[in-house]
Protein backbone atom coordinates (compact mmCIF):
# COMPACT_ATOMS: atom_id res chain seq x y z
CA UNK A 1 0.00 0.00 0.00
CA UNK A 2 1.11 3.51 -0.86
CA UNK A 3 2.10 5.87 1.93
CA UNK A 4 0.52 9.11 1.47
CA UNK A 5 3.43 11.71 2.24
CA UNK A 6 2.51 14.46 0.41
CA UNK A 7 -0.51 15.97 -1.87
CA UNK A 8 0.71 14.34 -5.03
CA UNK A 9 -0.93 10.93 -6.09
CA UNK A 10 2.15 9.24 -5.21
CA UNK A 11 4.96 8.81 -2.47
CA UNK A 12 7.59 11.17 -2.60
CA UNK A 13 9.82 8.28 -3.10
CA UNK A 14 7.94 7.45 -6.95
CA UNK A 15 6.94 10.49 -7.76
CA UNK A 16 10.00 10.97 -9.94
CA UNK A 17 9.04 8.02 -12.17
CA UNK A 18 5.59 8.80 -12.32
CA UNK A 19 4.90 12.15 -12.83
CA UNK A 20 5.65 11.97 -16.73
CA UNK A 21 3.05 9.88 -17.21
CA UNK A 22 0.59 11.47 -15.23
CA UNK A 23 0.93 15.12 -16.40
CA UNK A 24 1.46 15.77 -20.09
CA UNK A 25 4.48 17.58 -20.79
CA UNK A 26 5.73 17.86 -17.46
CA UNK A 27 9.21 18.12 -18.49
CA UNK A 28 8.32 21.07 -20.45
CA UNK A 29 7.06 23.21 -17.90
CA UNK A 30 10.72 23.39 -16.35
CA UNK A 31 11.87 24.16 -20.04
CA UNK A 32 9.10 27.31 -20.81
CA UNK A 33 9.86 28.06 -17.16
CA UNK A 34 13.97 27.72 -17.96
CA UNK A 35 13.27 30.15 -21.23
CA UNK A 36 11.03 32.82 -20.28
CA UNK A 37 13.52 33.92 -17.18
CA UNK A 38 16.68 33.94 -19.29
CA UNK A 39 14.69 35.83 -22.11
CA UNK A 40 12.95 38.26 -19.29
CA UNK A 41 15.21 38.89 -16.23
CA UNK A 42 18.74 36.77 -17.11
CA UNK A 43 20.24 35.27 -14.56
CA UNK A 44 19.07 36.24 -11.30
CA UNK A 45 20.64 36.28 -8.16
CA UNK A 46 17.87 34.65 -5.66
CA UNK A 47 14.97 32.04 -6.88
CA UNK A 48 12.82 30.33 -4.73
CA UNK A 49 11.21 27.30 -5.68
CA UNK A 50 8.25 26.86 -3.12
CA UNK A 51 6.27 23.32 -3.41
CA UNK A 52 9.61 22.15 -4.85
CA UNK A 53 9.01 18.37 -5.00
CA UNK A 54 11.62 16.71 -5.29
CA UNK A 55 14.36 18.85 -6.64
CA UNK A 56 14.13 18.16 -10.24
CA UNK A 57 14.04 21.33 -11.89
CA UNK A 58 16.23 23.21 -9.91
CA UNK A 59 18.41 20.61 -10.53
CA UNK A 60 18.10 21.16 -14.07
CA UNK A 61 18.21 24.85 -13.80
CA UNK A 62 22.05 25.08 -11.91
CA UNK A 63 23.68 24.17 -15.52
CA UNK A 64 21.07 27.07 -17.25
CA UNK A 65 21.60 30.11 -14.59
CA UNK A 66 25.21 29.34 -12.91
CA UNK A 67 25.11 32.40 -11.23
CA UNK A 68 22.32 32.19 -9.52
CA UNK A 69 21.33 31.02 -5.66
CA UNK A 70 18.45 28.76 -5.21
CA UNK A 71 16.27 28.19 -2.17
CA UNK A 72 13.88 25.50 -2.16
CA UNK A 73 10.87 25.00 -0.16
CA UNK A 74 7.68 22.58 -0.11
CA UNK A 75 5.02 21.62 2.83
CA UNK A 76 5.95 18.17 2.60
CA UNK A 77 8.58 16.90 4.73
CA UNK A 78 8.73 13.53 2.51
CA UNK A 79 9.42 15.98 -1.01
CA UNK A 80 11.91 17.46 1.12
CA UNK A 81 13.87 14.48 1.96
CA UNK A 82 14.17 13.77 -1.66
CA UNK A 83 15.54 16.59 -2.51
CA UNK A 84 18.17 16.42 0.19
CA UNK A 85 19.32 12.91 -1.28
CA UNK A 86 19.38 14.49 -4.69
CA UNK A 87 21.25 17.10 -3.74
CA UNK A 88 23.96 15.67 -1.36
CA UNK A 89 25.96 13.98 -3.37
CA UNK A 90 27.33 17.92 -5.21
CA UNK A 91 27.15 19.84 -1.86
CA UNK A 92 26.07 22.36 -3.96
CA UNK A 93 27.05 25.88 -2.48
CA UNK A 94 24.02 27.62 -4.62
CA UNK A 95 21.25 25.24 -3.44
CA UNK A 96 19.72 25.75 0.07
CA UNK A 97 17.15 23.27 1.21
CA UNK A 98 15.33 24.79 3.78
CA UNK A 99 15.14 22.48 7.05
CA UNK A 100 11.54 22.55 7.84
CA UNK A 101 8.56 21.80 5.78
CA UNK A 102 6.38 24.82 5.04
CA UNK A 103 4.18 26.08 2.22
CA UNK A 104 4.33 29.23 0.36
CA UNK A 105 2.16 31.17 2.83
CA UNK A 106 4.48 30.31 6.03
CA UNK A 107 7.44 31.77 4.37
CA UNK A 108 6.49 35.01 3.73
CA UNK A 109 7.63 36.85 6.23
CA UNK A 110 11.27 35.60 6.81
CA UNK A 111 11.59 36.80 3.06
CA UNK A 112 9.82 39.62 2.57
CA UNK A 113 11.24 41.05 -1.10
CA UNK A 114 14.06 38.74 -0.88
CA UNK A 115 14.04 36.44 -4.59
CA UNK A 116 14.31 38.07 -8.35
CA UNK A 117 12.39 34.93 -8.49
CA UNK A 118 10.02 32.50 -7.21
CA UNK A 119 8.77 29.52 -9.53
CA UNK A 120 5.58 27.59 -8.27
CA UNK A 121 5.52 24.26 -10.21
CA UNK A 122 1.62 22.34 -9.70
CA UNK A 123 1.55 23.16 -5.86
CA UNK A 124 -1.20 25.72 -5.41
CA UNK A 125 -3.93 23.95 -7.08
CA UNK A 126 -4.03 21.86 -3.63
CA UNK A 127 -4.74 24.89 -1.82
CA UNK A 128 -9.24 26.01 -1.62
CA UNK A 129 -9.60 29.81 -2.85
CA UNK A 130 -8.81 31.78 0.67
CA UNK A 131 -5.18 29.57 1.06
CA UNK A 132 -4.73 30.04 -2.64
CA UNK A 133 -5.08 33.51 -2.33
CA UNK A 134 -2.79 33.54 0.61
CA UNK A 135 0.10 31.50 -1.12
CA UNK A 136 -0.08 33.51 -3.92
CA UNK A 137 -0.11 37.07 -2.10
CA UNK A 138 2.90 35.60 0.10
CA UNK A 139 4.58 34.82 -3.31
CA UNK A 140 4.36 38.55 -4.61
CA UNK A 141 5.85 39.96 -0.96
CA UNK A 142 8.64 37.62 -1.11
CA UNK A 143 9.72 39.27 -4.69
CA UNK A 144 11.77 41.61 -5.27
CA UNK A 145 10.09 45.27 -6.82
CA UNK A 146 10.63 43.58 -10.86
CA UNK A 147 10.63 40.20 -9.51
CA UNK A 148 8.77 37.51 -11.50
CA UNK A 149 7.03 34.62 -10.13
CA UNK A 150 5.98 31.43 -12.60
CA UNK A 151 3.65 29.36 -11.85
CA UNK A 152 2.15 26.20 -13.60
CA UNK A 153 -1.43 24.79 -12.49
CA UNK A 154 -3.92 22.28 -13.14
CA UNK A 155 -6.85 24.38 -14.53
CA UNK A 156 -10.69 24.31 -15.31
CA UNK A 157 -12.34 24.41 -18.86
CA UNK A 158 -14.47 27.35 -18.62
CA UNK A 159 -17.83 24.86 -19.25
CA UNK A 160 -19.32 21.56 -17.86
CA UNK A 161 -18.40 20.33 -21.60
CA UNK A 162 -15.39 21.30 -21.49
CA UNK A 163 -14.23 20.00 -18.05
CA UNK A 164 -15.73 16.52 -19.30
CA UNK A 165 -13.63 16.30 -22.54
CA UNK A 166 -10.32 17.83 -21.03
CA UNK A 167 -10.76 14.99 -18.40
CA UNK A 168 -11.63 12.47 -21.15
CA UNK A 169 -8.79 13.84 -23.54
CA UNK A 170 -6.14 13.89 -19.96
CA UNK A 171 -6.74 9.84 -19.15
CA UNK A 172 -6.61 9.37 -22.70
CA UNK A 173 -2.95 10.66 -22.56
CA UNK A 174 -2.13 8.82 -18.69
CA UNK A 175 -3.25 5.15 -20.61
CA UNK A 176 -1.52 5.65 -23.85
CA UNK A 177 1.63 6.69 -21.97
CA UNK A 178 1.55 2.85 -19.85
CA UNK A 179 -0.97 3.71 -17.15
CA UNK A 180 -4.08 1.14 -16.64
CA UNK A 181 -7.31 2.73 -17.02
CA UNK A 182 -8.01 2.04 -13.31
CA UNK A 183 -4.37 3.82 -12.93
CA UNK A 184 -5.34 6.79 -14.88
CA UNK A 185 -8.56 7.22 -12.95
CA UNK A 186 -6.86 8.19 -10.00
CA UNK A 187 -5.45 12.03 -10.85
CA UNK A 188 -9.00 12.36 -12.77
CA UNK A 189 -11.23 11.67 -9.71
CA UNK A 190 -9.31 14.23 -7.49
CA UNK A 191 -10.55 16.84 -9.02
CA UNK A 192 -12.32 19.27 -7.02
CA UNK A 193 -11.30 16.90 -4.48
CA UNK A 194 -8.02 16.45 -3.54
CA UNK A 195 -7.40 19.45 -5.62
CA UNK A 196 -9.13 22.65 -6.75
CA UNK A 197 -8.74 23.99 -9.95
CA UNK A 198 -9.46 27.25 -11.52
CA UNK A 199 -10.12 28.57 -15.25
CA UNK A 200 -7.22 30.77 -16.69
CA UNK A 201 -9.26 33.77 -16.47
CA UNK A 202 -9.60 33.21 -12.57
CA UNK A 203 -5.98 32.90 -12.53
CA UNK A 204 -5.22 36.26 -14.08
CA UNK A 205 -7.73 37.67 -12.09
CA UNK A 206 -6.17 35.94 -8.56
CA UNK A 207 -2.54 37.28 -9.57
CA UNK A 208 -3.52 40.32 -9.93
CA UNK A 209 -5.77 40.60 -6.82
CA UNK A 210 -2.60 39.19 -5.14
CA UNK A 211 -0.89 42.33 -5.89
CA UNK A 212 1.28 41.77 -9.01
CA UNK A 213 1.07 44.96 -11.59
CA UNK A 214 0.78 42.68 -14.67
CA UNK A 215 0.17 38.85 -15.22
CA UNK A 216 -0.47 36.62 -18.20
CA UNK A 217 -0.53 33.26 -20.03
CA UNK A 218 2.67 31.81 -20.84
CA UNK A 219 1.58 28.14 -21.77
CA UNK A 220 -1.29 26.05 -21.92
CA UNK A 221 -1.99 22.08 -23.04
CA UNK A 222 -4.54 19.73 -21.91
CA UNK A 223 -5.66 20.85 -18.30
CA UNK A 224 -2.47 22.22 -17.61
CA UNK A 225 -1.35 25.76 -17.52
CA UNK A 226 1.82 28.25 -16.91
CA UNK A 227 1.26 31.36 -15.26
CA UNK A 228 4.00 34.91 -15.20
CA UNK A 229 3.63 37.63 -12.90
CA UNK A 230 5.46 40.95 -11.86
CA UNK A 231 6.07 42.55 -8.95
CA UNK A 232 6.34 46.06 -10.06
CA UNK A 233 6.19 46.66 -14.29
CA UNK A 234 7.21 50.17 -14.10
CA UNK A 235 10.44 48.28 -12.69
CA UNK A 236 10.38 45.89 -15.22
CA UNK A 237 9.95 48.53 -17.57
CA UNK A 238 13.20 49.97 -16.83
CA UNK A 239 14.93 46.66 -16.62
CA UNK A 240 13.87 45.75 -19.91
CA UNK A 241 15.14 49.16 -21.11
CA UNK A 242 18.36 48.93 -19.89
CA UNK A 243 18.63 45.65 -21.13
CA UNK A 244 18.03 46.48 -24.71
CA UNK A 245 20.18 49.80 -24.68
CA UNK A 246 23.46 46.87 -23.98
Amino acid sequence: MTVQDNTTSYAASEYDSHVGQTIPYYSAFHEEVFHFIRAVAGDPEQWLDTGCGTGTMVRKALDCFPRTRFTLADPSEAMLEQARLKFDSSRNARVRILPAAAGSAELSPAYDAHFNVVTAIQCHHYLKRNERRDAVEACCHMLKPGGLFLAFENIRPSSDIGVEFGKRYWLAYQIRNGKSEEEARGPIERFDWNYFPITVAEHLELLREAGFADAGLLWFSYMQAGFWAVRSKEHMKAQVAEGAGQ
